[in-house]
């Protein structure tokens, strides 16, 4: 919920837990939200006529616009017990559904109930971000900290800090870095720790991992059963075009002729030839700017069989959604103009303020205009460890849609 959605916070402080009532304002038929300290928990009494409507407990932020994160229906005595049983079943449900992978995502922030949480497991390293006030005070600190530990027996759990996020919350500022491991090393003495180093796999698919390196908690895990996905079609002569450290191109490598990787990030395409080291694979590099790339590649009449756009997301706010529209329009337009008879394009956007129709009409516009005809294969999410939430259309941000091109 937004700020604007409350109604009276008082008493509430950064990070606290509160109930929400729905309150309908004098005079107004309109109901609205209003946010009680969670010090005023009691049993709840008959609800008389016309009185407030209990909807719940929630974590509250001072700073964020979005002030009110839901945690349960009904009133929470015990919030510490409350996360060590979302973590255990979240891990439960890892359990059940994660499947050919020691490297997935252990905690989604809202899609576990846990919002403003991410871990991510890399073999025996757990990644963890921090993104709401709540999560960060001590006691759900220490209680996360314990439920994935008990449960997990993580060699090292690493904490990637987003300066930004925890700018917004008002948050002390932090360094990324060791948080806990099996060894009970410091973070002081942590600095240069083989403990921050593992080997993971995806499909078979070897990777390394550093924990102080790359983007966000390292790797891009959500397009796990993607690169799968677009392995079993791929064919022929491929490019992978934001290729960060290899993911596509890697599992690519395995039904194509030759792969070549496309990305701005020299240190993502040293640790992409490191994994293509490690896979036995020989695959061709480049550091330039997609766009420019796409566009000299297209002018000079280069062809593919395989073309794969994984673009970071355009869209951050609603603001830039048709900005955002233009790039994936002209991205589109470029790999299908380049694009052998038969040729497969896989096309992805992580931004959730461009839907998943928004990017099919993106594709039919660069079709029509390439004169190329389309048909879809397969339109696919995040993986299985990303779950989306009905009720919650932000945890659905991935989009893949995969093509053959006539």
């Amino acid at each position: 919920m937004y700020r604007s959605d409350v109604v009276d916070a008082t008493g509430a402080g950064p990070g606290s837990v509160v109930l929400i009532q729905e309150q309908a304002r004098a005079g107004s038929q309109r109901r609205e939200d209003k946010s009680v300290p969670s010090a005023s928990l009691a049993p709840r009494r008959a609800t008389r006529p016309g009185a407030p409507r209990l909807l719940g407990s929630a974590f509250y932020s001072t700073a964020s616009e979005i002030a009110i994160r839901m945690i349960s229906p009904k009133p929470v005595a015990d919030i510490e017990g409350l996360v060590r049983e979302r973590i255990r079943a979240a891990i439960a449900y890892r359990e059940r559904f994660v499947q050919n992978t020691n490297a997935y995502r252990v905690i989604f922030s809202e899609g576990d109930f846990l919002p403003g949480l991410i871990v991510d497991r890399y073999n025996d390293i757990l990644s963890v971000q921090v993104l709401t006030q709540a999560m960060d005070a001590a006691p759900i600190r220490r209680a996360f900290l314990s439920g994935l530990n008990e449960a997990l027996n993580p060699a090292a759990v690493f904490e990637r800090v987003d300066p930004r996020v925890r700018k917004l919350e008002q948050l002390q500022d932090k360094e990324s870095g060791l948080i806990g491991s099996a060894t009970g090393v410091s973070p002081v003495e942590s600095a240069k720790s083989p403990l921050t180093t593992t080997e993971f796999q995806i499909n078979g698919v070897r990777f390394v991992y550093d924990a102080q390196a790359g983007q966000k908690t390292g790797a891009f895990l959500d397009q796990r059963e993607n690169y799968a996905a677009a392995a079993q079609y791929a064919r022929g002569e491929a490019l992978d075009v934001f290729c960060y450290q290899g993911g596509f191109a890697l599992h690519l490598a395995r039904t194509c002729d030759k792969v070549t990787g496309v990305d701005s990030s020299r240190s993502a395409l040293e640790a992409a030839e490191q994994n293509a080291g490690l896979n036995g694979r020989e695959i061709e590099w480049i550091e330039a700017n997609a766009f420019d790339l796409l566009r000299d590649y297209s002018d000079a009449g280069r062809k593919f069989d395989t073309i794969v756009l994984d673009p970071p997301a355009f869209a951050k706010s609603r603001q830039s959604r048709e900005t955002a529209l233009r790039g994936y329009k002209e991205l589109n337009l470029r790999a299908l103009k380049m694009l052998r008879p038969g040729g497969i394009l896989v096309s992805c956007s992580c931004s959730y303020h461009v839907s998943g129709a928004d990017l099919l009409e993106v594709l039919a516009s660069a079709a029509q205009d390439s004169h190329r005809i389309v048909r879809n294969l397969e339109n696919r999410g995040q993986a299985k460890d990303h779950p989306s939430m009905l009720g919650i259309p932000e945890t659905a941000y991935l989009k893949c849609i995969i093509s053959v091109v006539s």
